[in-house]
């Protein structure tokens, strides 16, 4: 591939491959090659081990690469939530506030942007309790708000709902679904989603695009209708094909 094109692609990788271990000989991701556009919802599937983490890790920068390159838009903002929140012993405003403090911004004003961020996740009433003493749901909500908070270009998703109860679930992929809706801070253009997940139902309600990795490769790369068409996804590849008919059983 030649540089980053001047169009809606907001990131790239490009023969990426990623060895993990002390003498970096598991392979985790061989020859991944893909392209992230403005506005795209991409879920990732596959079995556990599959590259879905270490993929989203790559995309973060979280990971050195063994081979092949990212490349990423100037000046684009990722943020990254995982399957369980990272919360510090610290107020909920306060857990919001550090995040936008350390991104540069002066401490009063993250303050302020935090109690905004809270009120769009409807955690305002909970700003003075520690973030710890939350549930699994509520904590959640508090790691969107302190993502929403920087107005991100690009999300990336590490698993979010597997560890919650179906009333929180569905709460969190709201918000998502109504963040995808919002242009993200850099420009008119709407924010890029990349999410892990195992639940083929929230695939289907959340993403535009599936890809699908088996042993650190990308065997599929589909829109979500062609993905959930039988014929389609047999003909692009037998493997996700297999693997759709194995979780819907």
């Amino acid at each position: 591939m030649t540089g980053m094109p001047m169009t809606d692609v907001v990131a790239l990788l490009d023969g990426v491959s990623v060895r993990l271990g002390s003498a970096a000989q598991v392979p985790a991701l061989t020859d991944v090659t893909l392209k992230l556009r403005a506005g795209e919802r991409v879920a990732l599937v596959g079995a556990n081990g599959s590259g879905k983490s270490t993929l989203l890790r790559c995309l973060h920068g979280l990971l050195p690469l063994s081979e092949g390159r990212l490349q990423r838009l100037p000046g684009i903002r990722m943020a990254m939530l995982f399957q369980r929140p990272h919360l510090l012993r610290l107020s909920v405003r306060r857990n919001v506030a550090l995040g936008l403090w350390l991104s540069g911004l002066p401490w009063k004003e993250a303050g302020v942007r935090a109690e905004q961020a809270l009120r769009r996740v409807g955690l305002e009433h909970l700003a003075s309790r520690n973030g710890r003493a939350l549930s699994g749901g509520q904590q959640q909500r508090v790691a969107l708000a302190r993502a929403w908070a920087l107005r991100p270009d690009v999300w990336l998703l590490d698993e979010p709902t597997a560890s919650l109860d179906p009333h929180a679930k569905r709460d969190v992929e709201a918000l998502i679904a109504e963040f995808g809706r919002e242009p993200a801070a850099t420009g008119a253009r709407l924010p890029t989603f990349v999410f892990a997940s195992h639940n083929l139902g929230q695939v289907k309600r959340l993403a535009s695009r599936v890809i699908y990795l088996e042993q650190g490769r990308v065997l599929a790369d589909l829109p979500v209708g062609d993905f959930f068409n039988p014929e389609c996804l047999a003909a692009c590849s037998p493997q996700a094909s297999e693997f759709v008919k194995g979780e819907s059983a």
